[in-house]
């Protein structure tokens, strides 16, 4: 795939660690750094030292933490392309998945796709479990799928829904609210087990937790950023219920045909299929 045909940005905060084995796994998979911008919101550990080293696409440092709303708008607009992939830092990428991704999002003719993800401690083999999960599930797609892990959102997007909300005081609701804008817009979304990810999990959601002396189950964002999305309690109950109920069933097909699912969880060495 022509590189120039997509861009991939990431905001951080902290976690230099977690940033180096994205990067290093991007390295070692081929994806193109000159198509990544990286936006810092603020760090004060090592993270900005080490971002000058690397031959990015381009990087932003903010001088304080702006959310990833801000963040992911401020990558997006600084290299314009064809496709965006909005993504995590603290990843691990698998070999071509660049070109599955979007190549199953055209195949489908979708706008906005995600990854399948496995999510948790790096206590297995995640390039040979990639392998073998690519291979055998590159044809299972959950239509209205998707997770702000890894978005890769076609530029019409931009244009009927518009950016991500830019308030810093979200605090990571600004999926969800896109999320929204995108059902509102008739947007159809997936999620593919044609390209994997490993996602460590929330990795800069905990540390601000721990700056504000939030225990690990406290949510971060304000309780009653829901009332942006303008919906009633029953609206939004019904809709949870939903949710559930086909992830239930997407996950239960997917585990008797493949003894897998697309989503899964590490837990005490073994995995847990959502």
């Amino acid at each position: 795939m022509d590189k120039s045909r997509y861009a991939l940005t990431f905001a951080c905060y902290n976690a230099v660690d977690y940033t180096k084995l994205c990067i290093d796994s991007m390295i070692k998979h081929g994806t193109p750094l000159d198509r990544l911008i990286v936006i810092d919101n603020g760090s004060r550990d090592e993270t900005r030292d080490y971002l000058r080293t690397l031959p990015l696409g381009g990087c932003i440092f903010n001088t304080q933490n702006l959310g990833c709303g801000v963040a992911w708008n401020q990558g997006a607009l600084a290299l314009q392309a064809e496709w965006t992939i909005i993504i995590n830092n603290d990843v691990l990428v698998s070999p071509h998945w660049i070109e599955k991704l979007i190549g199953t999002a055209e195949q489908l003719g979708l706008k906005v796709i995600s990854p399948a993800l496995i999510e948790g401690p790096l206590d297995y083999d995640f390039e040979a479990f990639e392998q073998q999960a690519s291979q055998s599930m590159h044809q299972v797609h959950r239509i209205g799928g998707k997770h702000a892990v890894c978005l890769a959102i076609h530029q019409s997007v931009w244009m009927d829904v518009g950016y991500f909300q830019p308030t810093p005081k979200l605090l990571g609701y600004e999926d969800t609210l896109f999320f929204n804008e995108l059902k509102k817009s008739n947007i159809k979304t997936a999620m593919t087990g044609a390209s994997w990810l490993h996602h460590f999990g929330s990795v800069t959601q905990s540390l601000m937790k721990q700056e504000r002396g939030l225990s690990a189950n406290q949510g971060i964002a304000n309780r009653y950023n829901y009332k942006l999305l303008g919906q009633s309690w029953a609206h939004r109950k019904l809709t949870k219920i939903q949710r559930k109920n086909q992830e239930k069933a997407w996950r239960t097909l997917e585990v008797e045909r493949y003894g897998l699912s697309i989503h899964g969880l590490r837990e005490n060495g073994d995995f847990r299929w959502i």
